[in-house]
């Protein structure tokens, strides 16, 4: 139990430095990456916050998953699912409380952009590595794309571009219709995307490293 209790609090740590990401790469004003997409058009042009903005996104995936899970999910399917809705609301709560905090945060310079969407990405990426080695939960859009491979019998790497494409696709024509221009949606989304990948498999890598050095 306490091993359990230990990986879930790693878990939650992970949440946060994955909020840290998404907001340092908002706060760049380059952009956001493809999973905050909708999100991030949503708190620019509604009352919403991007934190609430993002749990209503979340709940709509962990409806989708029950819906893509019919006729075939297991009770564990069920208790995987239902445990993304604690998830999601810590993480959406994570967003809003760094987004408070980096409130005044205005790069003065496209090379200072640049360096805080670097931060992003490499927080994004720590955060990712923290959510996945403990092995406890999944996020509500990983599931959806794992349940979705699963009824269509497709490769997950491949789904899972085709499902962030179709939500920077689906955050353009939202941006549009709000305001008739693409806004959220700039080179920094493709540099999240692209460099979030190597960056966790660096950190990955490096982690066995850091355990051998630790326990020599």
């Amino acid at each position: 139990m306490k091993s359990l209790a230990i990986r879930y609090v790693i878990f939650v740590i992970g949440l946060f430095f994955l909020s840290l990401g998404v907001v340092f790469i908002v706060r760049s004003t380059l952009g956001t990456t493809p999973i905050s997409s909708i999100n991030y058009v949503l708190s620019l042009n509604t009352p919403l916050t991007l934190g609430t903005a993002t749990f209503i996104i979340n709940m709509l995936l962990i409806a989708g998953q029950f819906w893509l899970i019919r006729g075939f999910g297991t009770t564990k399917d069920r208790a995987e699912i239902l445990l993304q809705i604690p998830f999601s609301f810590i993480f959406s709560a994570f967003i809003d409380l760094n987004m408070a905090l980096t409130a005044t945060m205005a790069p003065p310079n496209y090379l200072w952009a640049l360096a805080t969407l670097a931060i992003g990405c490499l927080c994004q990426a720590i955060g990712v590595v923290l959510e996945l080695k403990p092995n406890v939960a999944i996020m509500s859009a990983e599931g959806f794309v794992k349940y979705a491979s699963r009824r269509y019998g497709r490769e997950f790497g491949r789904l899972k571009v085709c499902f962030d494409v179709s939500l920077v696709s689906l955050a353009v024509v939202c941006s549009l219709a709000f305001t008739g221009r693409i806004e959220g949606v700039r080179e920094g989304s493709v540099v999240a995307a692209l460099a979030t990948g190597y960056l966790v498999t660096a950190i990955s890598s490096f982690l066995p490293r850091v355990r051998a050095i630790i326990t020599k």
